[in-house]
């Protein structure tokens, strides 16, 4: 068997990677070893989601832009980078970094796209991001929060979703797209190489589906970015996504500890509201299966960060599954079954929701949070929506739902008994 310090000499040498730094000790600005991430996601700010942000897309008067390729291509570089300084410039604010940091949190993770660092010729997106997230990270400085950054889009798209900027066909690893991404990875660790007192992380490329790319490709991407980054910033954790697949049973081993690679994070998405059957399940049943999450997070063999989840319990966010899309909950989506109305859910405020749809919300974030501290931490989706109450962070802490402090429960020992949800 060939040794992961094997492959990453092997890919060390490939094209668009530096050659391998000399290893030493490295001084991380967080302890991934002994203190737990506490984070929050600044998702649909600097890459569109249409749920997040529907009135950017509800605004343009069309029912074609569906993600920040056709938003950018359709309204014009022009009008585009106008509405987008904009948005920029006043989604995320100071302000929001404070709170964050009053709040008990430790981390921010940053989307960005590639488009902000490495940009094409040939793709309509617009820039000007960089000169917002230069600010941010000063803010986390002010605020003594740690920025995890996270390559979010791919050229040719890494797995066909809005959130990767272009939705439809996954064609990152054709042509020179994953070449690209390694530049872009590249810029992003040159640009921010003084800076690791507050990056503390840097992410490879979010959410790589395994069912539209070669793995062995996905693997190789992975070392050759590893490489890029300690080339020039070896005081950063980098972490790679599970590409959806097992934390356990299918990375164990790969760019383990002791294998000539240092500090690596792996990334796991948990949701349990993308499938019919998941939407399905009562809410002792959500909490029973994020319970069941935890000692697979404590079995992987370096650290592991569920990097995003969730206090909804339903798709019922308005065009979560995509621009114009209904909810498989409400049976909207096309799927087989009914599982109840997305009243309250699909456009509101945290204050607004019902108060059985607040019980049992509250009842599964703190089961989660259980689960999720038996890894190394997690990182919530996401800080601030329009009208998603289940996803926004800051008025669920605001309306009391999610401990304060952060490890303060209100309902103890979900993990370790029967279902305690009133009427579940």
């Amino acid at each position: 068997m060939v040794s992961c310090k094997t492959l990453f000499l092997v890919a060390t040498t490939l094209v668009g990677v530096k050659s391998a730094p000399q290893l030493r000790r490295r001084e991380l600005s967080f302890n991934y070893n002994d203190e737990k991430v506490r984070g929050v996601n600044l998702g649909g700010w600097f890459v569109l989601e249409p749920w997040i942000t529907p009135s950017l897309f509800s605004n343009t008067g069309r029912d074609d832009i569906v993600d920040e390729y056709t938003y950018t291509e359709k309204l014009g570089k022009g009008e585009a980078l106008a509405r987008l300084t904009n948005h920029w410039n006043t989604f995320i604010t100071e302000d929001d970094f404070a709170e964050i940091a009053k709040v008990g949190l430790n981390h921010v993770r940053i989307p960005i796209g590639y488009w902000a660092v490495a940009p094409r010729d040939e793709d309509p997106y617009v820039q000007g991001q960089l000169d917002v997230l230069d600010k941010a990270i000063q803010w986390a400085r002010t605020s003594k929060l740690k920025v995890m950054l996270d390559l979010h889009g791919a050229p040719g798209s890494q797995n066909g979703f809005d959130n990767s900027g272009k939705r439809g066909d996954i064609n990152w690893i054709s042509g020179g797209n994953a070449p690209h991404t390694l530049l872009a990875i590249q810029n992003l660790a040159d640009r921010y190489a003084k800076e690791t007192d507050v990056v503390s992380a840097i992410e490879l490329l979010n959410e790589p589906a395994n069912w539209g790319n070669d793995m062995g490709a996905v693997k190789k991407f992975n070392y050759d970015g590893w490489g890029n980054i300690r080339s020039v910033n070896p005081d950063t954790a980098v972490v790679f996504s599970d590409a959806f697949l097992d934390v356990q049973d299918y990375w164990n081993g790969f760019m383990a500890p002791g294998s000539g690679i240092n500090n690596v994070i792996i990334d796991t998405h948990i949701y349990q509201i993308f499938s019919d059957g998941e939407v399905g399940r009562t809410p002792c049943e959500h909490v029973q299966n994020a319970c069941e999450k935890g000692p697979k997070l404590a079995g992987v063999d370096k650290w592991v960060i569920v990097g995003e989840w969730t206090g909804a319990s339903s798709d019922c966010a308005k065009w979560l599954n995509g621009f114009g899309r209904g909810s498989r909950y409400d049976q909207t989506f096309g799927n087989e079954n009914y599982h109840g109305s997305c009243a309250g859910k699909y456009e509101g405020t945290v204050a607004g929701l019902s108060a059985v749809d607040k019980m049992n919300l509250e009842y599964y974030v703190e089961a989660q949070l259980d689960a999720y501290e038996q890894g190394g931490g997690w990182v919530f989706w996401t800080w601030k929506t329009e009208s998603a109450p289940e996803w926004n962070l800051r008025d669920l802490i605001r309306e009391g739902l999610f401990p304060q402090p952060l490890t303060s429960r209100k309902h103890p020992g979900q993990c370790q008994s029967a279902c305690q949800i009133p009427g579940n």
